[in-house]
């Protein structure tokens, strides 16, 4: 039997993670996934890619808050509204991996806090409601939407991918390198990869793409630190063409009010 293990959250795009017992899922992914983001003076995204700190800011939700805090010194926070207040705050065209879609800026204090800590020139951003950036129409399924994440609402990857790797490895990783929302238990390395229909619990998804992976699995997410594994080991029995694959990237297929939980049974 597959089992839901672990439910991830990235409220701001490319910082610290939350594991949650249950999450509501939503069109353009879990609540409050990715629903943020750093943008530089052009107002393009920015992630661990060129700046490994990211890492080194954690995210917790305490309403109304969203918290955001250094790691090494959790006194070192700063709070942002769940509840966003759109209509008082600056709306600007932003860019996501060349999509194009319409955000409203933080503060001037929240985007200075952020600045001074990742010593880059940086504003906070939030997708509203009533933003539409679609996914790839080539794998998802006509009017799928999704939030700031890399292209796609959802991620999928087994404990047992993940163990089949690290047994190739001199020194095991955890699966926060990869960053996925959901984590199951049971059933064979890489299964995921052949996925289409699927449900977790009563939930149905679609398995639309496997995830093409980049530097940030390489990237300690405790240190900021860069290595050459996972992606060295990967190459060389996961890749297909230029791609090193890791995961499954999924869209939710339901509608109205749904639930996922830790524990939950997988069935596809």
């Amino acid at each position: 039997m597959k089992r839901l293990s672990e439910i991830w959250i990235y409220p701001i795009k490319s910082l610290g993670g939350i594991s949650l017992p249950t999450a509501k899922v939503q069109p353009r992914g879990l609540q409050y996934d990715r629903r943020w983001m750093l943008v530089d003076g052009a107002g393009r995204f920015v992630s661990q890619r060129e700046l490994p700190n990211m890492t080194l800011l954690g995210t917790s939700i305490e309403p109304p808050h969203l918290c955001v805090f250094v790691k090494e010194n959790p006194i070192e926070k700063i709070n942002v509204p769940l509840e966003v207040p759109i209509n008082k705050l600056e709306k600007i065209r932003v860019e996501v991996w060349g999509d194009k879609c319409w955000a409203n800026v933080l503060s001037k204090e929240t985007n200075n806090w952020f600045s001074e800590k990742l010593k880059q020139n940086l504003r906070l951003v939030f997708m509203p409601d009533t933003t539409r950036r679609w996914a790839d129409g080539r794998y998802a399924p006509k009017g799928q939407h999704v939030s700031f994440a890399d292209g796609f609402p959802f991620l999928v990857i087994g404990q047992s991918s993940l163990d089949d790797l690290n047994r190739r490895l001199e020194q095991p990783l955890p699966m926060n390198r990869f960053r996925p929302n959901f984590v199951f238990t049971g059933g064979e390395p890489f299964e995921e990869d052949a996925w289409a229909d699927f449900t977790i619990g009563d939930v149905p998804f679609k398995g639309v793409k496997p995830c093409g992976r980049c530097v940030i699995t390489t990237t300690d997410q405790t240190t900021g630190v860069r290595a050459a594994e996972p992606l060295k080991t990967l190459a060389t029995f996961r890749k297909v063409g230029n791609k090193i694959l890791f995961g499954q990237n999924v869209v939710w297929v339901g509608e109205g009010d749904a639930w996922v939980r830790v524990g939950d049974a997988l069935h596809c």
